[in-house]
């Protein structure tokens, strides 16, 4: 009787449906007891006349005699897919001598046994179906088994492939290589899957058939999957097929432009040294190249190594006219930036204009890389007065910055590096979109208002607790001693200067006018003084009890000295918007007319640029006047 093919709706006849005991023999590889119940020996016991059959007993009545080696299980799995899915090769050479029709049996989803045997990865158990297959099945039957294919166009090559079960291709391709140049119902052929399961065993055997197929998804071919998994793939891929190197996929990207993307240099040389010198010029469909992908990942060395290939590539430029420093800039990869600024054959490339008109050098402002413009304007030979196709010179996208922090740092940079701005009537300058910002004033200044009260209250609770404690006539007892007398000063300075704050931060919450932001910028220099005041205090306190034990004040003092040290460090190296010398210049320089008009701008389109950067530089004041009052009382604990 025939199986239900694969893909059928039909129901399976009850006595083909696979009893238990069958299927687990199978399972286990009992070749015996399988032979055994195919026999009708199965060894039942005899039932009580008063009880009911065993659901194994009413299991063998159902079937009416024997059980049969044409029973299927649910997705009409035959023994030999069980016997061949767990490799028992001693049962899987049984049941053909039995049937040898199964060795072509599918299951539901298209399975033949030889499938089940290499997705499981049983090399013994492939050969033993192949070599049975190739003595026992009638041609006119059904096809020839190590070539047939699941529903979803697989081989058994293909499945074997795709585990990566390295011994087992060895074993398919030795007796049918020309599945090696078969693909699936994807369109991929068995190599591109070796390669995606990182399996070199499995690549090296499929790649033994001059003839086998390098095809992948998207138009993509072996290679492509191989620059991403490692060296020893492309190794053989090139010198299986050099060719491979110039095809390109679906978006024409040729394998260099994905060893270039990763960065592999080694990859990347190796895709070179097999290719034709077009190779590094070859553009996909936005007309990116090998070195415009190096760029837009940052990739250094592997730019260099390619411009060391073919210096031309350096001119190619993408659909919009833009070059690989042109993408460096936008990206933000300041260490592209600074070897095309140390290149002299690259120097042409630096005021280079895309068909916008824009240089590197507006793409870097327009997207906020404040350190590629910072490299930049550092070269003598990037012009920084240029207009792009709309007029606007770098100075003029200023104005499309979305963080605070990003426009005052360009602005400062800007005018530092003495750039213009285009010719405006002043009456059209609209002033920069303050929004954002000023939802992050009123955000911070109810956490600000928080942590001042906190200040106040400990250090109007430290009068009440001070150090030493109060005598019997209600009396310090460390009165008159000079570093109790200098707690008593600083816990007052804390108090009084938190208080500050906190009425300035409730001033700036109430009142929504331009004084706003003048004390909410005044409250945090009270905070940061009240703070370093409140530490002050501490170490003063400290030393006054603990005045006899020299070496505990010592160390107490390093590690207040120096953890306030790295707190003012950090929080200046995060606030500063410049380097020293262009924030001074920026703060105190417009003696030249010039300078003086660009001052008249900034102040009318970005007045917050200048209140910003004047409250930096104080706070930096204030820092180090701090810092000093901590060496002077580590220099006291000495």
């Amino acid at each position: 009787m025939e199986i239900t093919p694969a893909g059928s709706d039909h129901e399976i006849p009850e006595h083909l449906s696979m009893c238990s005991k069958l299927y687990l023999a199978a399972f286990r590889g009992y070749t015996d007891e399988v032979c055994n119940l195919l026999a009708g020996s199965s060894g039942a016991a005899v039932q009580p006349a008063n009880s009911s059959p065993s659901p194994a007993a009413q299991e063998r009545a159902n079937h009416q005699g024997p059980c049969s080696i044409r029973e299927v299980t649910a997705e009409l799995r035959t023994l030999l897919h069980i016997a061949a899915g767990q490799g028992h090769d001693d049962l899987i050479a049984e049941l053909c001598l039995h049937d040898s029709s199964l060795l072509s049996s599918a299951s539901s989803s298209g399975d033949t046994p030889l499938h089940c045997a290499a997705r499981a990865g049983h090399a013994l158990a492939v050969r033993a179906i192949s070599l049975l297959a190739g003595a026992s099945v009638e041609e006119d039957r059904v096809r020839d088994v190590v070539r047939s294919k699941n529903v979803a166009g697989d081989t058994a090559l293909h499945i074997a492939a795709r585990h990566g079960h390295g011994k087992a291709v060895e074993e398919l391709m030795e007796v049918a290589p020309e599945t090696a140049s078969e693909l699936n119902g994807a369109g991929v052929s068995p190599l591109y899957l070796a390669v995606m399961s990182r399996s070199v065993r499995a690549v090296r055997a499929i790649i033994s058939c001059r003839d086998a197929s390098a095809a992948g998804p998207n138009s993509q071919n072996a290679l492509h999957a191989a620059v991403l998994q490692c060296s020893e793939m492309v190794s053989l891929l090139l010198q299986w097929k050099p060719a491979l190197a110039t095809h390109v996929d679906r978006n024409k990207s040729s394998p260099l432009h994905f060893a270039s993307s990763d960065g592999d240099c080694s990859i990347v040389q190796a895709i070179l040294a097999c290719s034709p010198p077009s190779a590094p010029h070859m553009q996909d469909n936005e007309g990116f190249s090998p070195i415009h992908a190096a760029a837009l990942m940052g990739h250094t060395a592997t730019v260099r190594l390619l411009l060391q290939f073919s210096p031309a590539s350096a001119d190619i430029c993408d659909n919009r006219g833009q070059s690989f420093v042109h993408t460096a800039a936008t990206k933000g990869h300041s260490s592209i930036i600074s070897y095309a600024i140390g290149s002299s054959m690259l120097e042409h490339l630096l005021n280079a204009q895309d068909r916008e008109g824009n240089t590197p050098l507006h793409l870097a402002v327009d997207a906020g890389k404040c350190k590629i413009v910072s490299k930049l304007l550092s070269s003598e030979i990037v012009q920084a007065h240029i207009m792009n196709d709309e007029g606007h010179t770098p100075s003029d996208l200023v104005q499309n910055c979305k963080g605070f922090y990003s426009m005052v740092s360009l602005v400062v940079k800007m005018y530092a590096s003495g750039a213009q701005f285009q010719p405006q009537r002043q009456d059209h300058i609209e002033k920069w979109n303050a929004q954002d910002i000023m939802k992050w004033r009123d955000t911070t200044s109810k956490y600000l208002a928080i942590v001042s009260t906190l200040v106040a209250t400990v250090a109007f609770s430290t009068a009440f607790n001070i150090p030493g404690s109060y005598g019997d006539d209600g009396k310090a007892n460390l009165a008159g001693n000079c570093m109790y007398d200098t707690f008593l000063i600083l816990d007052t300075i804390s108090l009084v200067t938190s208080v500050v704050a906190i009425m300035l931060l409730v001033f700036g919450r109430a009142f929504s006018s331009h004084h706003s932001w003048l004390s909410f910028m005044i409250s945090t220099h009270f905070l940061w003084l009240s703070i370093n005041t409140m530490v002050l205090g501490f170490l003063a306190a400290i030393s006054a009890v603990m005045s006899k034990k020299k070496g505990l004040n010592i160390t107490m003092a390093i590690l207040i000295y120096f953890g306030m040290w790295i707190l003012t460090m950090l929080l200046t190296s995060l606030t500063t918007v410049g380097s020293f010398t262009g924030i001074l210049k920026f703060l105190f320089g417009g003696r030249m007319e010039r300078q003086r008009r660009a001052k008249r701008r900034i102040s009318r389109q970005y007045p917050y640029a200048i209140f910003y950067t004047f409250n930096m530089v104080l706070f930096f004041v204030i820092a180090n006047i701090a810092l000093a009052g901590f060496d002077t009382f580590k220099s006291l604990s000495y």
